[in-house]
């Protein structure tokens, strides 16, 4: 088990009672090696978000375990578990949830403040990743005075400036035009490759899931390996 970065074990999901009872997870189960990247696809509504939310620890799930390097997080205490979601996990979201009020720079030093890192580490540090990820000269700009790939770009820098092992992304390029997206998903892949980040991405984008090294559906509560080199059926008729 602690060979995995990432292992799921027979997850339930359930929301509300009786006639309102839906079950979303249905005892889902996969693992994922360290330094993999891998994609989860799925048509829309089938759970996907829910699933990533419940393997970064955002849910919990009404039955089943997630280990992240052997660790089993849903049986730590609330406030380690808080910091194990700091300092261990990164999230990346479709909409990149930037606080407008602050600059590029004050976003992505964040996650550093909150986790009792001195201003200057924590500036420090934030400036590094903005100009790994190409936006050095955009540090003092609010969002509003950025682009959509520049704001996801920012996001990115967010989840890594606290280098976790694990990032977890949904719909990260879903919200961008096909050049951004591409951009994104270059970036993406190159931070996985240059630091061995565990990387998993919830997509509707099946260009960008064949890029990663697996594909896992989710359909009727439950994960499957697909094969890349065919053709996801939910996928057709969806962008």
């Amino acid at each position: 088990m602690a060979n995995w970065a990432i292992s799921v074990e027979d997850l339930y999901k359930v929301y509300g009672r009786g006639a309102q009872r839906v079950e979303v997870l249905k005892g889902a189960s996969f693992q994922v090696a360290a330094g993999e990247r891998v994609a989860i696809v799925g048509a829309s509504g089938v759970g996907k978000t829910t699933l990533l939310h419940i393997m970064g620890t955002l849910d919990r799930p009404t039955r089943g375990k997630v280990f992240h390097f052997g660790v089993d997080v849903f049986s730590l205490a609330d406030e380690e578990l808080s910091r194990f979601r700091n300092q261990k996990l990164g999230f990346i979201f479709q909409f990149h949830h930037l606080l407008p009020e602050f600059n590029a720079l004050e976003n992505v030093m964040l996650p550093a403040l909150i986790a009792g890192k001195p201003p200057s580490e924590a500036r420090e540090a934030a400036e590094e990743v903005l100009s790994k990820v190409g936006l050095s000269h955009r540090l003092t700009h609010r969002t509003g005075e950025l682009s959509g790939g520049e704001r996801q770009r920012v996001a990115i820098a967010r989840a890594l400036v606290m280098n976790p092992p694990v990032i977890l992304a949904d719909e990260p390029t879903g919200n961008l035009d096909v050049r951004t997206a591409q951009e994104v998903a270059d970036l993406l892949l190159q931070i996985n490759e240059t630091y061995a980040t565990t990387l998993v991405v919830v997509t509707h984008n099946p260009e960008l899931a064949a890029r990663m090294e697996r594909v896992f559906g989710l359909c009727d509560g439950k994960v499957i390996e697909l094969p890349k080199d065919k053709p996801w059926p939910w996928m057709v008729s969806e962008s």
